[in-house]
């Protein structure tokens, strides 16, 4: 995997953790809640890449829009 690629994939991650704690989610959580299980979310928020429809998924689930986990800030 490229690099910079890989820089965006923590990002998306860390926005996903974000989004996941300002709702007081744990991992578990939010997996379950998503029908994933917890080792997919953690990989997740540490940077590895996922389907749209994960994406999508945990968007719902968090209550926000789907861009907002891939703002760059």
């Amino acid at each position: 995997m490229e690099q910079t690629h890989y820089k965006k994939w923590i990002k998306i991650g860390l926005n996903v953790a974000y989004y996941r704690k300002e709702k007081s989610l744990t991992q578990l959580e939010l997996a379950e809640l998503c029908e994933v299980s917890r080792n997919h979310i953690q990989k997740i928020e540490s940077g590895c890449s996922a389907s749209v429809d994960v994406f999508m998924t945990i968007a719902e689930k968090l209550e926000i829009e789907l861009w907002k986990l891939f703002e760059f800030r």
